[in-house]
């Protein structure tokens, strides 16, 4: 097994801080020297540092690339937090068409994974809605860093276990089974995500209109206090007056450093000026 030298260890996550806001503090050496291991094998690499100097010297990005798809820990499930879709569903959905003149709703899953999330707000709206549907532009937008979690969110196939905490209704109207093990989405609900790849490090959001919902969960838990802050304070700009934040249970706001609203546990609010 290669060894990483305290210096090469430094340097590496320096580099993983600056370019996807990921903080690993030295307990961590462990976990990340075994994940790189087998690329570094693969390559030839006899030390880290020869695996450094790759890495800051590639210009196509794949090497950046394999090291995301190595270090990210893309753990999701259907309903995970779920009183949170209860509020989107109960509250929130309900004010954004009461106070929507354009039928038009705005909703970004950021760090999507690897689609449960997003696709779980797709059936809410297609409930609320029912036949009215059609009418409304509620087409979410999914992103995320890591290219293979997109590859797998746009097929819509899951495993029969990992669909079953959906209420029946749902697995029976929106999933078809594949074979005995898996089910995929209905076209109805895939086509109603579009999934990019995004980094949210990046320094300028690309975004052209703002939008009435983010969700970003269970991903600032691995950004330090400023890195939080600086992405805290994007989404604030990138939300309409009234926008709701939604984050991570584990996770809080530094309320002195931005301008959200508390609502409820891990549930924020843009107050309308």
């Amino acid at each position: 097994m290669l060894k990483i030298t305290d210096q090469e260890f430094k340097q590496l996550t320096a580099y993983i801080k600056q370019n996807f806001g990921i903080h690993l503090q030295a307990e961590k050496k462990t976990m990340l020297t075994g994940r790189l291991q087998s690329l570094l094998l693969s390559k030839n690499f006899t030390r880290f540092s020869e695996y450094i100097d790759y890495l800051l010297n590639d210009k196509s990005g794949e090497a950046r690339m394999e090291l995301v798809e190595k270090i990210t820990t893309n753990h999701t499930f259907f309903m995970r937090e779920a009183d949170h879709f209860f509020f989107f569903r109960d509250h929130v959905l309900p004010e954004l068409v009461q106070n929507n003149q354009e039928q038009d709703l705005r909703i970004w899953c950021a760090a999507c994974s690897t689609g449960e999330e997003a696709y779980t707000l797709a059936m809410i709206i297609a409930d609320y809605f029912g036949a009215d549907k059609g009418r409304w532009d509620t087409r979410i937008l999914a992103t995320d860093i890591s290219q293979q979690v997109l590859e797998t969110a746009r097929k819509g196939i899951y495993s029969l276990e990992r669909i079953a905490p959906l209420p029946a209704a749902w697995r029976n109207k929106y999933f078809h089974k594949l074979d005995g093990e898996n089910a995929v989405l209905s076209s109805s609900i895939k086509n109603e995500v579009i999934f990019r790849k995004f980094n949210l490090m990046e320094p300028v959001f690309p975004f052209r209109r703002k939008f009435q919902v983010i969700f970003c969960r269970n991903v600032m838990i691995y950004f330090d206090w400023e890195t939080k802050t600086e992405l805290v304070n994007k989404f604030y700009e990138h939300l309409e007056e009234g926008g709701y934040l939604f984050v991570g249970h584990s996770e809080s706001l530094n309320r002195e450093k931005t301008k959200f609203e508390y609502i409820r546990p891990a549930v924020y609010r843009k107050s309308n000026a």
